[in-house]
């Protein structure tokens, strides 16, 4: 028990002075008289209480206080999980955790009160006395402004303020000294006081007050200066917050740890004065240091780990521009401003990881290219992993950027890279879905002039004799379409588009999910489609194989499993809509011909997993390598690697060096040395300890075997099986670099001079 005080501790002091200071104490005291009639008035008579509203109905619910003063709905911290439920991210318009009563500490509640509000529990909204002692001090001589609002006067303004929200405008509203506004807000105190408890207002207030450091509500406080929970704080620690409301950025404890000792040693001074403490109690907690535990605000996608920035940046997207989160865009950014919502997302960890680390080990960031990784599970669109070398944030001085290169400009990345050959497997897709088959042969030339060909509407006629040329002179004759892809011949691929018309690989491109360029444009129907010339992302290409893996099952990449909002009430969230595209019948053709690519003689034959289980993938490279790619799969997992230039203007032919490694020897880039070795290794440590699944194979053109060089008395063969020995890679050498003819143009990244962008120009690279 605090000690009894003599009877000259008790006694107020008599004020002295001057004759003249008395009468001018006297003048302004009959002002607060005149003053406290006018509000009184006012708060009777709702008529003379909308003064200064500047409203016909501003006297409108003064009788019936709004339901969003009694239980405001207060912005919250959202969180972002993992599918193994690990924190991604905390992000906030307003970084605040609701707390109810109980889950309060009473050193706080009882702190806040004293330092604020002493007589909170003895008066309504307003405090006569309170109001005379404030407006008596601050007519003394060289006293410091005080004060006369209540817990709930002060509660009704933060509310306002809650309500701007980032609104400048509706903020300087809320906050506008006006006897109009100071009516409003008694008005509304009154009824507050009317229809909640104290207990009630008093926990409103410290979930809604603001402490700095961008810490909104007593519990986000505690954590940002002590690392605990406020139901842990000691006293000296929940006198150092509740001293912090007043001004907290003059009793800033980390800018102004004096000042805010002070400021606490106040607080404590208080609870003991009002007999809520022992005069043992406040010794202690005057003596103890401020011991912060500070942390720096944590928010947004920038503090997300492993290279999840551009993933958690990706689902902010989704969020915001998907209508199963609201019919329009207002209601979709109220509900993520509000926030207090757990986004359960497909981001596996594991394989995170390693596509990050696959990335990041052979592109430097400091290299004048970057490359990206994309991987989906089949057959459910789910993005199990999507990573970049080039960091999240905003200081391009540390190669940071917020361009996601992994998705296409709508969903926050730029505007796509050409794909090179890899778009040669949608060609062969079409071919098929229109009856051809794998034995369909041509005559392909090492060089040709782009056919005419009929489209979805004009036909295509080539009247500048634009040519197409194989990255080798040797790359000619009679061939069918496993070799024609293994060895990703140009002229064969053109002569296929040629044989079923671009309109049928445009609507092919469609059902496997590709529906414009990245840039948001629509396709063009352009012979050159066929060597990849219309600019896509990583996950548009993740999409197409994805489509191959799961037996021509295409679905919607998908980010997000479930969405609790601030009631816990699940929110309903977008659906991969996932259909059967392609035959299964088609799309075992497809795999098997894919397959082939990874085998010897392929053009990715060196990329064979540590386990040796099944894969198949299209290696491609742009014109003037400035884009490569492998976009690589296995029946359970498929994984899209892109290498090259963020704006698409790095050539990587010649003696270039990339990750520490110079291509000079390779004669520059290829998609299998440049983008293949990072496929490989993030997809062997991503399987690793999984069990192989094999897929299933047709027989190959004039054999009786699939395509594994296996014969099997099943057809419907599901590839190696499980310990089977695959073929042993073999790589073949890489082929010289091949030079166009004077005067032919090329259509690289974004198109060169001379040329738009999708038109006819050199050929896409293996």
């Amino acid at each position: 028990m605090a000690p009894q005080r003599s009877s000259s501790d008790r006694r107020p002091r008599r004020r002295t002075g001057s004759p003249a200071e008395l009468a001018g104490l006297g003048l302004t005291f009959l002002g607060v008289s005149v003053l406290s009639g006018v509000l009184l008035a006012g708060l009777a008579l709702p008529a003379v209480g909308a003064i200064g509203l500047g409203a016909k109905n501003g006297v409108q619910g003064f009788d019936s206080l709004p339901a969003d003063f009694k239980t405001p709905t207060l912005s919250q911290a959202s969180f972002v999980y993992d599918s193994k439920g690990n924190q991604i991210a905390k992000i906030y318009a307003r970084d605040r955790t609701i707390l109810t009563q109980d889950q309060m500490s009473a050193l706080t509640r009882q702190a806040q009160v004293d330092i604020e509000d002493a007589r909170f529990y003895q008066h309504g909204a307003i405090d006569p006395k309170g109001v005379l002692r404030a407006l008596a001090k601050n007519a003394s001589s060289g006293a410091d402004a005080q004060g006369a609002s209540t817990l709930t006067q002060q509660y009704v303004k933060n509310v306002f303020v809650e309500q701007a929200g980032d609104d400048q405008a509706a903020f300087l509203e809320a906050t506008k000294k006006t006897v109009g506004r100071k009516i409003q807000e008694l008005k509304y105190a009154i009824k507050l006081e009317e229809e909640l408890p104290k207990e009630q207002i008093l926990t409103n207030y410290l979930n809604i007050t603001y402490f700095g450091r961008q810490a909104y509500g007593v519990e986000a406080a505690a954590q940002r200066y002590f690392g605990k929970s406020d139901k842990d704080l000691t006293l000296p620690e929940a006198a150092l917050l509740a001293g912090l409301v007043q001004n907290p950025s003059a009793y800033d404890p980390v800018e102004h740890p004096k000042a805010a000792q002070a400021r606490r040693d106040t607080v404590i001074d208080k609870m003991l004065e009002y007999h809520h403490i022992t005069a043992d109690q406040a010794r202690d907690a005057k003596a103890s240091p401020l011991s912060l535990q500070y942390h720096d605000p944590q928010n947004g996608c920038i503090t997300a780990q492993a290279g999840m920035g551009f993933f958690c940046d990706y689902v902010r997207k989704v969020m915001l521009t998907d209508p199963a989160f609201g019919a329009s865009a207002a209601e979709r950014n109220r509900l993520w401003a509000q926030g207090g919502l757990k986004i359960s997302t497909t981001i596996d960890p594991d394989k995170q990881a390693a596509a990050n680390k696959a990335v990041t080990d052979k592109v430097y960031l400091t290299d004048p290219v970057a490359a990206a990784m994309t991987m989906l599970k089949p057959g459910t669109g789910e993005i199990l992993a999507m990573a970049q070398t080039r960091p999240y944030g905003l200081d391009p001085g540390k190669h940071q950027t917020v361009v996601n290169l992994n998705v296409d400009a709508a969903m926050g990345g730029g505007n796509g890279f050409q794909p090179g050959s890899t778009f040669k497997a949608v060609v062969a897709a079409a071919a098929l879905d229109a009856g051809k088959d794998l034995g369909q042969s041509y005559d392909s030339p090492a060089k040709m002039a782009y056919p005419d060909m009929t489209t979805c509407g004009a036909p295509y006629r080539n009247l500048k004799q634009e040519q197409v040329a194989n990255d080798s002179p040797d790359e000619h004759g009679q061939m069918m379409m496993p070799d024609a892809m293994a060895r990703s011949v140009n002229t064969y691929f053109v002569l296929l588009e040629q044989d079923i018309g671009l309109c049928a690989v445009k609507q092919m491109a469609n059902k496997l999910g590709i529906r414009s360029k990245a840039s948001g444009d629509p396709l063009e129907e352009v012979p050159a489609m066929a060597l990849g010339v219309e600019e896509m992302s990583p996950l548009d290409m993740a999409g197409v194989y994805a489509t191959f893996a799961a037996r021509g099952v295409h679905c919607d990449p998908v980010a997000i499993t479930s969405v609790a909002d601030l009631g816990g009430r699940q929110l309903p969230v977008p659906q991969a809509n996932c259909n059967q595209v392609i035959q299964q019948s088609t799309a075992d053709q497809l795999n098997t011909l894919l397959k082939g690519v990874t085998e010897k003689g392929g053009t990715g034959s060196a990329l064979g997993l540590d386990d040796g289980r099944p894969i198949a993938g299209k290696t491609g490279t742009t014109d003037e390598r400035r884009a490569a790619w492998f976009d690589g799969y296995t029946p359970d997992l498929v994984g899209v690697v892109w290498l090259g230039g963020p704006e698409g203007g790095v050539k990587m032919s010649g003696n270039i060096t990339i990750g520490g490694h110079n291509f000079g020897g390779d004669g520059g880039v290829y998609g299998a040395t440049g983008p293949g070795p990072m496929w490989r290794q993030a997809m062997s440590q991503s399987l690793a300890g999984t069990p192989p699944t094999g897929f299933t194979l047709v027989p190959l053109p004039n054999q009786q075997s699939p395509a594994n060089g296996s014969p099997s008395p099943d057809p419907n063969n599901p590839g190696n099986p499980p310990g089977a020995s695959p073929p042993a890679p073999n790589p073949a050498p890489n082929p010289p670099p091949f030079t166009l003819p004077p005067g032919l143009v090329g259509g690289g990244n974004g198109g060169l001079p001379g040329l738009p962008t999708g038109k006819p120009g050199k050929p896409g690279r293996h």
